[in-house]
């Protein structure tokens, strides 16, 4: 995008009271311009080619040709935009899930499928991930990671838990990774997404169906086990809690001015008190510093951090302020990440 043009934005969903809403929230930030509209998946590929739009709001069911359908055509598209999700969370879920990992950038729930004024709460939102969107330059899909042999001995000296953090991109990266990792994996692993509520169920039950490892969405009192990947229900933190010999799932809303639900820093604080030396943090792609102060907990516990390479991360904020920080031991392209984690057991 030239520098000093506004963001050019094309609006897609079937409801013409949704794309009023839509309208109007992206029209009160001065860097955007929505320049135009499309009613189903096929007026938007027309829409692409006419208008070339810098970032595409995209809903999901929609007749004639679904979101799907337009995510699966754009990328055969030198130069498409990027895709922002506006979906409902409730029957749409799976769908938005699988746009994740299909390649848009990002998701905004919708709060209402009905013509309601409450739409126009998802307005601050949409407006920073559709600016977000606009600043990441296309990259080629990273390759996918390479799986570890299931036959290789495997146990854990170092390492007693790992607690990873991600956001725009993560879930792609988280589901690549997952995907590279050994049923006889010999730790837990507690992840917090940045996701939109109602999602990460979905995104667990996905990830479970690809990966041989057992993933699941946290539930209070939950125990971490090896081989069980636990994620974060989105709007309520997860915290590792000590219990016998073990370690629990602890869920809660506290602190309130947490600036991401679940935290990412949260999660590593938790970690460094109670899992402390033996704790391995890993955080991926993803915009601003969640997880930069619970890295620091994890590195003044004695325990190791890892971090996303700029070359495959979708949005290098998280990774690179970790890194920048001096307190990670190594980074890796998410190619090579589940050898990495796997060498510092």
């Amino acid at each position: 995008m030239t520098v000093g043009r506004r963001i050019r934005v094309l609006v897609v969903d079937d409801s013409a009271f949704a794309r009023k809403v839509l309208r109007e929230s992206l029209g009160k930030s001065p860097e955007l311009e929505v320049v135009g509209f499309a009613r189903d998946g096929l007026d938007a590929l027309e829409k692409v080619s006419e208008l070339k739009p810098d970032v595409i709001t995209l809903d999901l069911i929609m007749p004639e040709l679904d979101g799907m359908g337009v995510l699966h055509a754009l990328q055969s598209i030198p130069g498409a935009p990027a895709v922002v999700i506006v979906s409902m969370a409730d029957g749409d879920a799976e769908l938005g899930v699988a746009a994740l990992a299909a390649g848009a950038f990002d998701l905004v729930h919708k709060p209402t499928a009905l013509a309601l004024d409450r739409l126009y709460e998802l307005g601050d939102e949409l407006v920073r991930k559709v600016i977000a969107a606009s600043g990441v330059a296309p990259r080629p899909t990273p390759a996918s990671a390479r799986a570890v042999d299931p036959a290789a001995p495997l146990a854990a000296t170092h390492t007693s838990m790992v607690v990873l953090g991600a956001s725009t991109g993560g879930p792609h990266a988280v589901t690549g990774l997952l995907r590279a990792l050994p049923k006889s994996f010999p730790v837990p692993i507690a992840i917090v997404l940045h996701l939109p509520v109602g999602f990460t169920d979905a995104f667990a039950r996905r990830v479970d169906a690809e990966c041989a490892l057992s993933v699941v969405e946290a539930r209070q009192g939950l125990l971490f086990e090896a081989g069980t990947v636990v994620i974060a229900r989105a709007g309520i933190h997860l915290r590792v809690c000590a219990r016998a010999g073990g370690w629990v799932a602890d869920l809660g809303v506290a602190p309130f001015d947490s600036p991401h639900r679940p935290s990412v820093d949260v999660l590593f604080e938790s970690a460094a008190e109670h899992v402390g030396k033996r704790t391995l943090g890993v955080v991926l792609t993803g915009m601003g510093n969640d997880g930069l102060r619970g890295s620091r907990a994890i590195h003044a516990a004695g325990g190791r951090i890892l971090t996303e390479a700029e070359s495959s991360s979708v949005v290098y904020g998280m990774p690179r302020c970790v890194f920048e920080d001096g307190i990670a031991l190594a980074e890796a392209p998410i190619e090579h990440m589940a050898e990495l984690i796997l060498a510092q057991l």
